[in-house]
C-alpha cells in the first residue's frame, strides 16, 4: 500500500499515523510535565498539533509508503525535574509508557466507535466503506505502535522501561547494547520494508494479534 500503488491507502495510512503519533509524544510530554518536568512544554511539545512532533522520515515518508508503524521526534525529558518524591527511574518508566498506552486507548476508542455505529447506523460501516476502513486501521495502526515502541531497543520507549528495570551488574552490558540500537531497529525496519524478511513482524505480530483480537471483541460486544 504505497503511494503510487494505492494513492488513497497510503493517504489515509499517513492520516492515522501522524494523529496516533501526535498522541503517543503529547501523552509522553503530558505526563512528564505531571510529574514536574516542563522540559517539554518549553520547547512547545505539550500539543496536539501534529506539526512540532513531525519527524520527515518516521511521520511522512514512511507512511506514504505504507508502513504500518513509524515515529514521531521524541519528545525531550529530564528526569532530573522531576518533582520531589518521584524517583528519576519511576518517572522515566511513566513517561516512558504513557505512548504506547495512549496508543492501545486510541485503538480501543475506535473498537468503541466501530462497534456503536454498527449497531445504529450500519450502513456508515458497510464493506467497502471508508468509515470501516478508517476504524480497522486505527485498530491496527495503534496496537503496531504500542508493540513496536515498547521493544526494548534504544532509542524506543522499551529500552527506558528496560534500563531501568535492569540489575545494575548488566547495566555496562546494556550501555553496549543500546548504543547500536537505533541502527539494529533501521535494519529490521530495512528488512522488513526491502528484503521482505519479517523479523520485526514476528516480534510485533502475536501480541498485536491478541491486542486487535481484545477490539473484536467490544466491537462485537457493542455491536448486538
Amino acid at each position: 500500500m504505497g503511494l503510487l500503488s494505492d494513492p488513497a491507502g497510503a493517504v489515509m495510512n499517513l492520516i492515522v499515523l501522524l494523529l496516533s503519533l501526535t498522541v503517543h509524544e503529547f501523552s509522553h510530554a503530558f505526563t512528564a510535565w505531571r510529574l514536574g518536568d516542563d522540559t517539554a512544554a518549553r520547547m512547545g511539545r505539550l500539543t496536539l498539533n501534529p506539526v512540532p512532533h513531525i519527524d520527515p522520515i518516521g511521520t511522512l515518508l514512511l507512511p506514504l509508503m505504507g508502513a504500518p508503524i513509524g515515529w514521531a521526534k521524541p519528545v525531550p525529558v529530564n528526569p532530573a525535574r522531576f518533582r520531589r518524591g518521584v524517583k528519576m527511574g519511576t518517572g522515566d518508566i511513566l513517561v516512558s509508557v504513557a505512548g504506547p498506552l495512549s496508543n492501545l486507548a486510541l485503538g480501543l476508542l475506535a473498537a468503541v466507535i466501530f462497534g456503536l455505529v454498527v449497531r445504529f447506523a450500519p450502513a456508515l460501516v458497510d464493506s467497502g466503506e471508508p468509515a470501516r476502513a478508517l476504524l480497522i486501521r486505527f485498530m491496527l495502526v495503534n496496537s503496531g505502535l504500542a508493540i513496536f515502541n515498547l521493544l526494548p531497543i534504544a532509542p524506543l520507549d522499551g529500552s527506558h522501561v528496560a534500563e531501568n528495570l535492569m540489575p545494575y551488574r548488566l547495566r555496562d552490558a546494556w550501555a553496549k547494547f543500546a548504543a547500536i540500537g537505533p541502527m539494529l531497529l533501521l535494519g529490521l525496519i530495512a528488512l522488513e520494508s526491502f528484503a521482505h524478511v519479517p523479523l520485526l513482524s514476528s516480534l510485533i505480530g502475536p501480541p498485536r494479534r491478541f491486542i486487535v483480537t481484545i477490539y473484536e471483541h467490544v466491537v462485537n460486544g457493542l455491536a448486538v
